[in-house]
């Protein structure tokens, strides 16, 4: 099998060299150490006590000798006593989860039809590709293709759009990478340009896909460049102006580079491709989609890659493709063959236990290979504490880590330097970790879609693998889904609850721990920031401040206050959702701000929170009328447009036609204090008008 060590060694060269923080396992070392000390010395003077009461009498002698041979063995061991190996030794039990029939007429037929009638035979040599690629395919060790890779590379080579759907880890990259590594051969550029764009959500992915496209086109001169957020700029700028074949780029730092780099364009794109979809729309890159695609050229083909079919992918493919072939390998909510789910239930007043019951299973079960995934970054970056002052060898891996720190904690988890790595969604979709045994749930997530690619890091490419979820009273709805669609039998795993105490009673214990790992990052975190500030204005000092103001900023396709907008305006959209539920949350997050520091179920109902949240979210977005749109909507052509006289309306008419919502505010209050005045004026003419003329007719 390929080896992609090579590449991330040399991303790993284009990060810039900052000053060598001590990293958090160093910290967490620091803390046992001053722990275990302060035991020994506790130990100590309880033995001085003793042997000052053995001296008088020989009985105590005799027990005082028996007591340092315990102290022995206890040093030698680990924290645990005989008592408690007992206790944690105990197996864990096992059941199979049934599944309840399902009643006839409930399958309904999906958008997009399940048309990959592919060759089950068919193999790469059948497929009509070069020499340089066949041979690329034999040095990565690929044998045969997979049904993705069955179904479009023969579809991707006739030049057509593709909308594909398939299960993770069934090897999209290689499915739409041979393809358009075939065409480039075939078809050799006459110009310096670019011709191929693959978009991708996370910068994890970005290197990833740049790893296996490099090592497919190792036998033939078709270059490649990687431009993702994370990684130095100016040397990114270089590589774009070499006019690289193939860009593999995330949205933001492209549409950085078309703004700031003058001779970067997408008018030469003859293919683009958007590998996992629904995560780009996931993550408010929708506008950002719709910039590049205008960007790009007109004649393209377009290949859209998805693990899940939802109806914002559904919407994007009608606007970015022209007559695609729709190909569905595998269901929405298909997992990997090999899987084993498993399930561990929690009792609604036992909501604290999900922090020993993970301590548990990771100590006693699952020792190495392990993904445990986590709602919030802070829960991710509290188990990585944790789990470290419990003496396992852990990583962690969210959004609040720089570039440097997410891909070296990657690197020693692919090296088997760390046994556990604590993730956010950041890293469910698309990363191939070869080894990962056990995936565990600290949560349930969002939705059955993220549980389908969180739990795809395992079990990939044919191989076995098991997952463990924690799963709270409230999150039973989206267990049933999954039993229901489960195609291989379900586990639910019962841990015996004297086990679940004792790892309660010890992280308990360790709170004091945790607090002083913390406060050591946050005192290191104030001395990065002192001296990024010294650094700063020495440089200021150097270059003069004229020069400094000189530099030009980099543009973005949007200003700062726009982009402001949306965010606020997508944030009230989203975030509007039943008074009850509103209600509910503000007291809780008054609450835990009053308290300062969250009890273990508060912490826990804290991350199912966050799940229930995005789910009401999205269920009030699917509840909203779908937009009947298959083309964008074309902007009129700018020229001289004549003005055209509008005819006054009268004020009766004005009225009469006037239905906003101030208008109808205004008619429902009656006319303000000022109107009426008026109003009463002219009764008053009215009436004057009127005793004339009688006076008048009198005469």
């Amino acid at each position: 099998m390929y080896d992609g060590s090579w590449a991330l060694a040399d991303v790993m060269s284009q990060l810039k060299k900052k000053r060598a923080a001590t990293t958090l396992d160093e910290k967490i070392e620091k803390v046992r150490k001053k722990r275990k000390a302060e035991e020994k010395e506790a130990k100590s003077g309880k033995v001085e006590e003793k042997e000052g009461r053995a001296s008088s009498d020989p009985k105590g002698q005799e027990d005082l000798a028996g007591n340092e041979a315990d102290s022995k063995d206890e040093d030698s061991e680990t924290d645990y006593s005989s008592g408690d190996e007992e206790v944690l030794t105990k197996a864990d039990t096992l059941k199979v989860k049934e599944k309840k029939k399902k009643k006839k007429g409930q399958e309904a037929g999906g958008f997009f039809e399940d048309a990959s009638e592919y060759d089950k035979s068919l193999t790469f040599q059948d497929m009509n590709l070069s020499r340089p690629l066949l041979k690329a395919i034999t040095a990565m060790g690929f044998k045969q293709p997979t049904p993705i890779q069955k179904a479009c590379i023969p579809v991707g080579l006739l030049g057509k759009d593709i909308c594909a759907c398939a299960a993770t880890g069934t090897g999209k990259t290689a499915a739409f990478a041979l393809p358009v590594l075939e065409r480039l051969i075939y078809k050799p550029r006459q110009a310096a340009v670019t011709r191929v764009l693959v978009l991708v959500p996370t910068r994890e992915l970005g290197i990833q896909v740049h790893s296996v496209t490099k090592q497919l086109a190792q036998f033939c001169s078709i270059t490649t460049c990687l431009a993702v957020g994370g990684l130095d700029v100016k040397s990114q700028e270089a590589a774009l102006r070499a006019a690289p074949d193939i860009l593999i780029a995330t949205p933001g730092r492209l549409i950085d580079h078309l703004h700031n780099c003058p001779s970067f364009h997408l008018s030469s794109i003859e293919v683009l491709i958007l590998d996992e979809a629904d995560r780009m729309l996931d993550e408010y890159f929708e506008e950002q989609m719709k910039e590049i695609i205008r960007m790009c050229s007109h004649h393209r083909q377009t290949m859209l890659f998805s693990a899940t079919m939802t109806d914002e992918v559904k919407d994007l493919a009608s606007v970015s493709l022209k007559n695609p072939v729709r190909i569905f390998v595998n269901s929405n909510t298909d997992v990997a063959p090999f899987l084993r789910q498993e399930f561990i239930r929690i009792r609604p007043n036992r909501e604290g236990d999900r922090e020993a019951i993970v301590a548990a299973l990771l100590m006693r079960t699952f020792t190495d290979h392990v993904m445990l995934f986590t709602q919030t970054k802070k829960q991710a970056h509290r188990m990585h504490i944790l789990l470290g002052l419990l003496g396992l060898q852990v990583g962690e891996l969210h959004g609040n880590l720089s570039q440097t720190q997410r891909l070296e904690a990657l690197r020693r988890f692919k090296d088997e330097q760390i046994d556990i790595l604590v993730a956010t969604d950041v890293a469910a979709r698309g990363l191939d970790i070869e080894g990962v045994k056990t995936v565990i749930n600290f949560t349930m997530p969002n939705t059955v879609k993220h549980y389908v690619h969180r739990v795809g890091r395992t079990a990939r490419a044919g191989r076995a693998g098991r997952s463990v979820s924690l799963v709270g009273e409230e999150e039973r709805k989206m267990l049933k889904e999954i039993v229901k669609a489960a195609k291989a039998p379900v586990k639910a795993r019962l841990i015996p609850q004297d086990v679940i105490l004792k790892f309660r009673d010890k992280i308990e214990k360790m709170e004091k721990d945790v607090y002083a790992v913390l406060q050591l990052e946050a005192e290191e975190k104030e001395m990065q920031h002192s001296e990024a500030q010294i650094d700063t204005a020495k440089r200021l000092l150097e270059k003069g401040k004229e020069k400094a103001d000189q530099e030009p900023e980099r543009s973005w396709f949007q200003t700062k206050e726009e982009r402001k907008k949306e965010k606020i305006a997508k944030a009230l959209q989203e975030f509007d959702l039943a008074l009850r539920g509103k209600k509910k949350r503000k007291k809780f997050m008054k609450d835990a701000k009053k308290k300062g520091e969250m009890t273990p179920e508060e912490r826990s109902q804290f991350e199912i929170l966050k799940a229930q949240m995005f789910a009401e979210r999205l269920a009030k977005r699917n509840r909203r009328t779908k937009r009947a749109r298959a083309m964008p909507e074309e902007e009129p052509a700018a020229g001289p447009a004549k003005k055209q006289k509008q005819q006054k309306k009268s004020v009766f008419d004005e009225e009469l036609t006037n239905t906003s919502k101030k208008a109808l505010k205004q008619y429902r209050a009656g006319p303000s204090f000022e109107e009426r005045k008026q109003l009463g004026l002219s009764r008053q003419r009215r009436g004057n008008f009127k005793s004339k003329s009688r006076y008048k007719r009198k005469k």
